[in-house]
């Protein structure tokens, strides 16, 4: 039967998708709807149709599932954050699961998935140590906030989210009636329009200090100190700022920073590591669950105190100085110099010494620092965006072989891509480990383990070079490093090189260099191999020049 839009279908809700709705099928049709959970029967209407698939809109829930629970916020079909609230706590710990060994299956291609228990928490409940509510004006003139509905920029009012910290309701209650006092007017994304755009507030969950920061369409608040003086009557109130954000675009916070009154940080803590956190700062938004996400990570990275550990993707430190707790060295990369400075800051904090931080792409500053020094990593560590890793990245860590890279992901489809490249190329998946960081939502952390994949003393590979074919003769002209890495990747895609790998080839071919250029420095130094595909680019960069033997 072929269905359209508008038609009314009954469905038995099977299965869940990936954005947490519900799967069922008419007459071999199948329909997702949203709010629905596995175990319901519903009637739904179906909104868009495709040819063999379609999406409908939950119209009534005629026989409940028996994991179906009343959800606890009364906005949670309307705001949308929230996509499995109606689900037991049991059932979306399943379901998370299941979603990350099926990306793990379909999209990386992995059997036998090495799948631990997901850590799941005791009270999913108010866990949120930040919150980001938009402002705006409802039907009938008055300021509100919340949180927008799914898919739009229409604002569910809402002042005391299920997921955030109780004090929210009353600082947002405050602002409120400052703007009223003050007659300070919402920001408009239509018009431009309006002074107030958003309400941050972060807070310290194991010393409960509280931050208020106002993002704003200009440089000025009317009546600061009158805002100051109410915000400080709640106790926990530690630092008042507002944040200048001008620019017409749907990005939350603006670069420039004013401090009204107290401090420019909040300080909370993960295990034993103190954190200075600022507005701009990354900084996991559930405290609970993060202490047992990098705990699983440094269980993972099996430190002993002699490795040197890199930490890509590092924000304000926050994995770095876990690690450093039982590692040699401990070197992070992040794109936010502010962030860079927070991990300094608070490496100093802590009193770690082992620790360096550098600022910029982790794509391009461990290739750089890796071709400049031939150093390499005993673990890497990265904790990347949703988008994953740069194959640039992942290029690198092939080539610095480090004998494990923990994985830490919010994006289990991303983490499954890039997986496979890894394991095509050297690693072996040997552990899995789901962590629930966001209660009630679809969204799941998962950190994993790659070990590199160890060669039998007897094994070797095969490389044949034909020196015939390079036409030496003693009046050739030599190229630099650099020439020859031009050269490679003009004529390769873009594939990068290293001095060590260049090193090794011109030995390889006879060719004369340093005497103790990339030499390991002790006998059981182990380096990394040229890959025969880089090889192969070398050997004809430097049939290009005619070096010398």
């Amino acid at each position: 039967m072929e269905y359209r839009k508008n038609d009314i279908v009954t469905l038995k809700i099977e299965d869940c998708g990936i954005d947490g709705e519900g799967i069922g099928k008419a007459d071999g049709f199948t329909v997702f709807v949203k709010d629905a959970v596995i175990g319901d029967t519903v009637r739904a209407k179906i909104m868009k149709a495709k040819k063999n698939y379609g999406y409908g809109r939950l119209e009534e829930i005629i026989t409940p599932s028996p994991d179906r629970v009343e959800p606890k916020c009364q906005f949670a079909r309307q705001c949308g954050g929230c996509q499995l609230q109606a689900l037991s706590y049991e059932k979306q710990l399943e379901f998370k699961t299941s979603k990350v060994r099926g990306h793990l299956e379909r999209i990386g291609g992995f059997t036998d998935i090495p799948m631990e228990k997901i850590l799941g928490m005791d009270q999913p409940f108010h866990y949120r140590n930040k919150a980001q509510f938009p402002v705006g004006k409802s039907k009938d003139g008055r300021i509100i906030t919340g949180f927008y509905a799914g898919r739009t920029h229409s604002i569910i009012e809402n002042r005391d989210c299920a997921l955030g910290v109780t004090r929210n309701k009353e600082v947002l209650d405050r602002v409120i009636a400052h703007m009223e006092k003050f007659h300070i007017q919402p920001y408009d994304e239509n018009t431009g329009k309006g002074l107030v755009r958003h309400v941050l507030i972060r807070y310290g969950f194991f010393t409960d200090e509280m931050m208020v920061c106002l993002i704003i369409n200009g440089e000025k608040l009317p009546g600061e100190e009158a805002l100051v003086k109410s915000l400080c009557q709640i106790p926990e109130t530690v630092s008042v700022m507002v944040n200048v954000n001008k620019k017409r675009n749907n990005v939350i916070l603006g670069e420039k920073v004013r401090l009204l009154w107290g401090q420019p940080y909040i300080t909370d803590k993960i295990g034993e590591i103190s954190y200075q956190i600022s507005p701009l700062s990354f900084f996991q938004v559930n405290p609970y669950q993060t202490g047992r996400l990098y705990g699983k990570a440094l269980e993972y990275a099996q430190l002993s105190g002699n490795e040197t550990v890199w930490d890509l993707y590092c924000g304000i430190g926050t994995i770095s100085l876990f690690l450093a707790q039982k590692a040699k060295m401990v070197r992070g990369v992040e794109i936010i110099p502010a962030a860079i400075e927070n991990a300094k800051e608070n490496a100093r904090l802590n009193g770690f010494d082992n620790t360096e931080f550098f600022v910029g792409k982790a794509e391009e500053v461990l290739p750089e620092q890796f071709a400049r020094t031939g150093e390499r990593a005993d673990v890497i560590v990265v904790d990347p965006p949703r988008k994953g890793c740069d194959e640039t990245l992942l290029s690198t860590i092939i080539e610095m072989q480090p004998d494990r890279v923990v994985y830490v992901s919010c994006d289990s489809a991303t983490l499954a891509r890039d997986l496979k490249y890894l394991c095509e190329r050297g690693y072996e998946l040997k552990k899995v480990c789901p962590v629930d960081m966001f209660p009630n939502t679809v969204s799941v952390e998962t950190v994993v383990l790659l070990s590199q994949l160890k060669q039998k003393p007897d094994d070797y590979i095969n490389v044949t070079i034909e020196l015939d074919d390079m036409d030496i003769t003693s009046a050739e002209t030599k190229a630099t490093y650099d020439e020859i890495k031009k050269y490679v990747a003009e004529h390769n895609a873009g594939m990068k090189v290293s001095n060590l790998y260049i090193s090794q080839v011109k030995r390889k071919c006879g060719i004369e260099v340093g005497k103790n250029y990339n030499l390991p420095k002790n006998e059981d130094s182990r380096q990394p191999q040229c890959p025969e595909d880089k090889e192969s680019a070398i050997v004809e960069a430097l049939k290009h020049f005619k070096m010398n033997s």
